[in-house]
This record gives C-alpha cells, sequence and structure tokens, in this order.
C-alpha cells in the first residue's frame, strides 16, 4: 500500500500543478482576432505579458482561446462544459455579451446565460474574471443602461471579477476602431491587454504567489 501511495502521488502533483496554470478565455470577435494578424490580439499580448521572461518561477501559464466570432451567451453556455472538461482551467475570462446586445436580445436571457456559466466555471474551481461591455445610445436608453448595469450586478451576485468596460481605454478614439466601427485595430490591442493585465496579474498571484514582484 505505501509502495502505490510513493508511485501515485508525483502524477497527481503533477496533475494538479498542470490545471492551476491552465487560464481559459470564453469570447467572442473581440478576443478572436477578428480583422487582424495572426497572434496580433489582446489574448495572445496577454500571454506574453503574463509569460516574459523572468515572471514565471511556476511554469508557464497556459492560455486557451476558445473565442469564436459572432458567438453570443447562448453560444457560450453550450460550449463552456466541453472546455471545462478539456482544459480543467484555475482561470476562466468570459467576453461574451456584446453579440446578444447588437443583436437586441433578450437582457434577462443574456444576464441568465452569463450567470449559468459564471457558475458552472466557479463549481468547477475557476476563478472567474468577467469583461463588461457597453453599446451605443441608439439601442434606447432603458436597453443601453441594463445592459451596462448587467455585468456589474453579475459581479456582485455571483461574487466574480468584473472590468466594468471592457473596451473603456478606447472607447472614444475612433482611430483605434477597424471600417467597421466595431472591431479593435492592432493598434489598440496592447490598451485593451493592459487593461485585461491589470486585474488578471492580482487573480494569478493568488494562486501562485512566487510570481508576484
Amino acid at each position: 500500500m505505501m509502495v502505490l501511495g510513493i508511485l501515485t502521488s508525483p502524477p497527481l502533483v503533477a496533475a494538479q500543478a498542470i490545471a492551476e496554470r491552465n487560464i481559459l478565455v470564453m469570447g467572442d470577435s473581440l478576443a478572436a482576432e477578428y480583422g487582424l494578424p495572426r497572434d496580433k490580439g489582446w489574448v495572445k499580448l496577454l500571454d506574453r505579458e503574463v509569460n516574459k521572461p523572468g515572471d514565471n518561477t511556476v511554469g508557464p501559464i497556459i492560455f486557451h482561446n476558445a473565442s469564436i466570432s459572432g458567438e453570443t451567451t447562448s453560444g457560450g453556455v453550450k460550449r463552456l462544459p466541453e472546455q471545462l472538461t478539456q482544459h480543467k482551467p484555475y482561470l476562466v475570462i468570459i467576453e461574451l455579451g456584446a453579440n446578444d446586445a447588437l443583436r437586441g436580445l433578450s437582457l434577462t436571457a443574456t444576464r441568465d446565460n452569463l450567470r449559468t456559466m459564471i457558475k458552472a466555471a466557479q463549481a468547477s474551481g475557476a476563478k472567474v474574471l468577467l469583461l463588461g461591455m457597453q453599446i451605443p445610445p441608439n439601442y434606447g436608453a432603458d436597453y443601453t443602461k441594463k445592459f451596462k448595469l448587467l455585468f456589474q450586478e453579475l459581479g456582485q451576485e455571483t461574487g466574480c471579477t468584473t472590468i466594468g468596460f471592457f473596451l473603456e481605454a478606447i472607447a472614444a478614439n475612433k482611430d483605434m476602431f477597424q471600417a467597421d466601427g466595431l472591431h479593435p485595430t492592432v493598434a489598440a490591442q496592447p490598451l485593451l491587454m493592459q487593461t485585461v493585465y491589470a486585474v488578471l496579474a492580482p487573480m494569478i498571484t493568488s494562486v501562485h504567489p512566487a510570481r508576484q514582484k
């Protein structure tokens, strides 16, 4: 019995260590590098920032970007269980909801879908970072206001970490958007990365104190 314990313990420890290095990103075109050269999006830049030389004392943090252009929260709900099973992340970044609003979908459904995703990730043992979005006022003052508050309210309800408005650093600068006026340019990606990194870094440190500078 003792021999079996000695033989099985190291693999179990190794598996746990690997799982605690996985970060899963569930997003839409804003995270899927829509209209950008490959590996120029904020998720890839975040990967490089987190894993820059001298900052990986516990080994590399592994980013799994499962984002899909055009994704809605309903699509995210359907895909998340498989992603959690496959990658076993200790941290999940959710960047969804914008496509729901642009299509005028039910705010109740959007809220319920995001809540389901957050709770599913938390139930798996993962921390959650929810990236809030806003929409133009032409969708109606009431809808616009409620959509903006939705992310903050979910953070308070579920205890997940939230960023109020993911695009805040670039929203007022039209030059930071592609011709469609919706998708950020290559030049905007470092600013988006820094927005997420400022909040993500302490979350990583809470699990891996050795990474603290």
